[in-house]
């Protein structure tokens, strides 16, 4: 059945590639060339259990995984559900619960999420993320921008171009580790499952992909994983 996954001869999983790391982020470690992370981990899982050649095609983020989705340069995905994207490609199961808050500077006055809620303060994310859509919604009177690429929204929170970098918690908790000076809001503004995705109308492959995750998901393949990489609290559902 899982040949279906593979309309060229491989199985082409699309990954979002980053500074950091989460349910959805991959990163390529310092001194490495290779992405690292939970859904690379899944991609090799996919192989084994399929039997099927897996390519990886490495994008700048799930919004841009989204918008190629009728490009036909991949066949399975990861990322977070939402409404909108629900229009461009059909969701399988979940692999993930997880919320998202804002990453400000120690001496930020902002202690909880929805202090960040009013205007005159700026807010970065990553377009056409679930995240920043949710950010917009949700920081009326805020300015929300979106950057074309993790790296870039980064890049202007460290340059002090922002007051907050809107993003889901397991990504947050991985950067501020790594950016000193830095602590997460308390609370949340969104809270979203991440899943398998395929592109819109391929009901077969949508089966296929369904039964890998629900595999993974009992096999301990996606619990490991998320340990591995340094999340052992991630909240995997049902």
């Amino acid at each position: 059945m899982f040949e279906v996954l593979a309309p060229t001869g491989e199985i082409r999983i699309a990954i979002a590639v980053g500074p950091t790391k989460s349910a959805v982020w991959t990163r390529i470690p310092e001194g490495g060339t290779e992405p690292e992370g939970v859904t690379v981990d899944l991609a090799r899982r996919i192989g084994e259990i399929t039997g099927l050649p897996v390519r990886l095609v490495p994008l700048s983020s799930s919004g841009e995984i989204i918008a190629t989705a009728d490009q036909g340069i991949w066949d399975l995905s990861f990322t977070p559900v939402d409404a909108a994207r629900r229009e461009i490609v059909d969701f399988g199961p979940a692999y993930h619960v997880g919320e998202s808050s804002y990453l400000v500077r120690e001496t930020s006055p902002f202690l909880r999420a929805e202090d960040l809620h009013r205007p005159g303060v700026r807010i970065m994310g990553v377009a056409e993320t679930a995240t920043i859509r949710s950010a917009q919604r949700a920081a009326a009177g805020a300015q929300v921008t979106g950057a074309a690429a993790l790296p870039q929204a980064v890049a202007a929170f460290e340059a002090g171009e922002c007051d907050a970098l809107a993003l889901g918690r397991l990504a947050l908790d991985d950067l501020v580790r790594r950016l000193p000076g830095t602590r997460i809001t308390e609370g949340n503004f969104h809270i979203a499952e991440t899943a398998i995705a395929v592109p819109k109308g391929r009901p077969e492959a949508l089966a296929a992909a369904s039964e890998l995750i629900a595999r993974m998901k009992a096999d301990g393949t996606v619990a490991d994983s998320f340990r591995r990489r340094g999340m052992a609290d991630a909240v995997i559902p049902e």
